[in-house]
């Protein structure tokens, strides 16, 4: 059996580049306190949530990698 976490991450990192484009959209036409409350309350701790879980599943990776070496 493969062991992957490498589906999980490709999914969070495509809908967290999604996320941030679209609010580089959004901005263009909505740029005024409240917009830089959202973001910056908002936006912004998603983006490192995602981006520590990120780096977590390429650590948890590399451990279900060495685990399935040394099972095998």
């Amino acid at each position: 059996m493969m062991l992957s976490t490498a589906t999980g991450r490709g999914r969070l990192y495509s809908s967290l580049k999604d996320l941030r484009l679209r609010w580089e959209e959004v901005r263009q036409g909505w740029n005024d306190p409240v917009s830089r409350d959202f973001e910056e309350k908002l936006l912004e701790p998603l983006a490192a949530q995602a981006q520590a879980a990120l780096r977590a599943m390429d650590q948890l990776s590399l451990i279900l990698h060495q685990m399935q070496q040394e099972c095998a």
